[in-house]
């Protein structure tokens, strides 16, 4: 973060919220971090820049996300699995797309992966730029200010907690995938008892 500034985080966030490759960024650590290291007057980040920048790049990345869907299309999904690109997330995104409407855009904010993906399925879907719009500027705003000030005020409740950045990390990576494996594990409860 030292190194990269305020454009490396930007840079980040609207790669994992806009380009297929950047599934595997660190979104909601990354944030939290950011937010925590921000409450640290030594690292010289101010938490109302930081806040801003990042939420115009999430919003930018999302846009260019549903551009993506919007001109490639049923291109996606012919398309070979690489070491990049997997299809099944795709689907998977389709499926929360499809199972939860246009909310999609603000519950997906929180959702490591499918974050990624929701935006392209969206443009795929030819979803209603005006509206898509709209939830993506709320998702934008709820996820980046909501990690961003759990960070803060932890960093603000621990004052020495900067020196275990990597445990934070680590519970941060944790309930970001939490939601994720509840679901993993009803399904396969589900297909347990089919």
């Amino acid at each position: 973060m030292q190194v990269g500034g305020y454009i490396g985080l930007a840079a980040i966030i609207f790669a994992e919220t806009g380009l297929l490759v950047g599934f595997f960024l660190p979104g909601d650590s990354l944030l939290v971090t950011a937010g925590l290291l921000a409450s640290q007057s030594q690292f010289g980040l101010n938490m109302w820049v930081l806040g801003a920048i990042l939420t115009v790049a999430a919003i930018v990345g999302n846009s260019v996300g549903y551009a993506i869907g919007h001109y490639t299309g049923p291109k996606l999904f012919t398309r070979d699995d690489s070491l990049l690109f997997k299809k099944k997330h795709l689907f998977r995104a389709q499926e929360f797309y499809e199972k939860h409407g246009g909310k999609t855009l603000v519950i997906a904010r929180f959702m490591p992966i499918v974050r990624t993906f929701v935006p392209v399925v969206a443009g795929m879907a030819k979803m209603n730029f005006r509206s898509y719009t709209a939830y993506n500027v709320l998702g934008a705003v709820s996820w980046i200010w909501s990690m961003l000030f759990i960070g803060y005020f932890v960093g603000r409740a621990f004052p020495g907690i900067a020196g275990h950045i990597e445990k934070v990390i680590l519970v941060v990576i944790f309930l970001s995938l939490l939601p994720g494996l509840i679901s993993w594990q009803r399904e396969r409860m589900k297909a347990k008892t089919a």
